[in-house]
């Protein structure tokens, strides 16, 4: 398989979107060249574990061991400590696989005796052959709380989960993003990036967050190199999620556009999708190609447009 780019890549991601350009990277860049960066506010402590479910999606899809049906978890698991638990009179409405709980048992147990989640990740990466740097957004422990009109303020997994995200959002924040710095790893990463991506994941739920960690903004803008978002956008929905749930709620027009403008000067170039009319640039540089991700297919095309678009742009 030819390679598209030399150049080194970091990607910004979170979620099921965020794994998919991911995994499209991994088939088209060559593994030393690529970082991908993953959103943490929305870890948690459950039942004792600490779940890094975004984490785990981008582990899972690289791998190979995700579950194709959901794009989450991995395949072809089962539920038995699930039900156990049922018996004993719980009401475990996050799902943890079994296979899937091995991972967060080894992630507590190296969290406890004193690893960070940084080499945590990386650990758990070569157990999985995935070559690729893959890098929390942070160390520290940082949480998105939804302030909802109907129940008030939930711990995201709550609200994403537990209520499906059907309640009305009126804001959110992310406790612990004082404490939360960039790691020097993720430093490296950025000051050596020829290109740097933001996935077409949530804006608000998965970029943000990243975005708000101590020393990232300035690190992005420090980089004069294209700094691109994927739409996560099409045709005034999303492709999968709450994003045009989300933006409505917080008063924004559900549009590519929106994203492009949400994200201001952290981006110099912009991916829409070709259902979507011309983007009103505002400087930035845009492009159109087809952004739904449904095949591995889907996933190469996609990423191979991307990088041979930015391969002939000068450093913005």
């Amino acid at each position: 398989m030819a390679l598209i780019t030399d150049k080194k890549v970091v990607v910004l991601v979170g979620g099921v979107g965020g794994a998919k350009l991911a995994l499209g990277l991994q088939q088209t860049i060559a593994p030393e060249n690529l970082t991908i960066i993953v959103n943490t506010a929305d870890d948690f402590w459950h039942y004792g574990l600490r779940i890094c479910p975004d984490i785990d999606t981008v582990l899972y899809t690289l791998s190979g061991r995700v579950n194709p049906q959901f794009g989450w978890g991995v395949a072809d698991d089962s539920t038995i400590t699930l039900d156990s638990l049922r018996t004993l009179g719980e009401d475990p409405w996050f799902t943890l696989g079994d296979k899937d709980m091995a991972t967060h048992l080894l992630r507590t147990h190296m969290l406890r005796q004193g690893h960070t989640l940084t080499e945590i990740v990386a650990h758990l990466a070569t157990q999985m052959n995935i070559q690729p740097n893959i890098l929390p957004m942070t160390d520290a422990e940082v949480a998105t709380v939804v302030n909802t009109v109907e129940y008030g303020k939930l711990d995201f997994q709550e609200y994403f989960v537990k209520h499906r995200w059907q309640p009305t959002l009126k804001d959110l924040s992310f406790e612990g993003i004082e404490n939360a710095m960039l790691s020097t790893q993720a430093q490296a990463a950025l000051a050596d990036a020829d290109m740097i991506l933001f996935g077409p994941s949530n804006p608000w739920l998965s970029i943000a967050p990243i975005l708000a960690v101590n020393g990232m903004r300035s690190a992005l803008l420090a980089r004069p190199v294209p700094r691109v978002a994927v739409t996560p956008i099409i045709a005034g929905k999303a492709i999968k999620g709450p994003a045009a749930k989300i933006m409505g709620e917080l008063g924004y027009e559900v549009s590519a556009q929106t994203v492009a403008d949400y994200y201001g000067d952290m981006i110099n170039g912009f991916v829409y999708d070709q259902r979507d009319t011309p983007l009103k640039s505002h400087g930035l540089k845009t492009v159109a190609f087809d952004t739904m991700m449904k095949t591995s297919e889907d996933k190469r095309r996609l990423t191979n447009n991307i990088l041979a678009w930015l391969d002939k742009l000068e450093a913005i």
